[in-house]
């Protein structure tokens, strides 16, 4: 079983900051991309920000210069350091997983996980 849990979340008044982090446990062997999306009331799920197991990063356009992505593959863990907030930022934000787990004794499975969300709230 994999379990992806994001913590940080909160209420901050537009300038400020605020880092989420998620941490990704469970019978896994490897964790291949990792991500950041968020989503309004009323839109779409978006990506924020992604990072691979190799460091390599994309970022959304509205966030790039003011968020932070960045990973601890020996924690199986990511982060995103939120700068510069703003009320548009507000949002429910979600850590994803793209992750490799045996499945059987010969089969090896490639699945996206996700966590439960965390709440980002703006202030102006």
């Amino acid at each position: 079983q994999v379990q992806v849990v994001e913590s940080g979340g909160g209420l901050v008044q537009a300038g400020g900051s605020l880092r989420l982090s998620c941490v990704v446990s469970g019978t896994i062997l490897s964790i291949n991309r990792m991500g950041w999306y968020r989503q309004a009331p009323g839109k779409q799920r978006e990506l924020v920000a992604s990072i691979t197991s190799g460091g390599s990063t994309n970022y959304a356009d509205s966030v790039k210069g003011r968020f932070t992505i960045d990973r601890d593959n020996a924690r199986n863990t990511v982060y995103l350091q939120m700068n510069s907030l703003k009320p548009e930022d507000t949002a429910v934000y979600y850590c994803s997983a793209n992750a490799f787990l045996r499945e059987t004794e010969f089969r090896i499975k490639n699945t996206d996980y996700w966590g439960q969300g965390t709440q980002v709230t703006v202030s102006s």
